[in-house]
């Protein structure tokens, strides 16, 4: 008996199916795997501009209160408000600038104010930039002792900022001026004159 063996040229329609179901099944797991990393990216992404917001509102909040004059005022009511009368760190090119720090209720959103002579709250003459730097905002506290600033900051949900600002000027105040008192000066006496 002789056997003879034949080559085969091409697959057969069942290996066909085969690989084309297992192709199937690997192409599946690659897409989902693949959408997985993508949705962690995003959220990565998203975090990290979160993050990247937030340091940059505490260095320029930093920067506020280090370039100030050293006369800072701190308003408690409701909530607290931070103001320094002149700082040197303008967002908008302004020499001197008057900057406020605080939460509004809407959205507990923290806005910073920078503008030059206004008051708070604001009235409609006043010429002012107000930013928004985060919301959800659940503690805002500053407590200023010497030429040391100690700045509470909480977001929702998030870990709480906390830094400290030291070396800062102390206000230059005006001394009165001393003024010499008036001293009677005695005038010669009066020549009179006899005819």
């Amino acid at each position: 008996m002789q056997l003879t063996l034949r080559r085969r040229k091409a697959f057969t329609l069942l290996e066909v199916l085969i690989s084309i179901a297992l192709l199937g099944i690997i192409l599946v797991a690659l897409f989902s795997a693949v959408s997985g990393m993508k949705k962690s990216n995003t959220q990565l992404l998203s975090y990290l501009k979160k993050a990247k917001t937030v340091t940059q509102a505490t260095k320029v909040l930093y920067l506020d209160i280090a370039s100030s004059d050293g006369n800072i005022s701190i308003y408690r009511d409701e909530r607290v408000r931070l103001c320094m009368q002149e700082t040197s760190s303008s967002l908008y090119g302004l020499s001197l600038a008057k900057v406020c720090w605080l939460v509004l209720k809407d959205k507990n959103t923290l806005v910073r104010v920078e503008g030059n002579n206004y008051t708070l709250p604001l009235r409609f003459e006043d010429r002012v930039e107000v930013d928004p730097v985060m919301r959800g905002v659940e503690v805002f506290d500053v407590y200023h002792q010497g030429d040391k600033v100690l700045v509470l900051l909480k977001q929702k949900s998030k870990e709480p900022i906390r830094f400290m600002v030291q070396g800062i000027t102390q206000p230059k105040v005006k001394k009165p001026e001393i003024k010499k008192p008036l001293t009677k000066q005695t005038s010669p006496a009066p020549i009179i004159k006899t005819p």
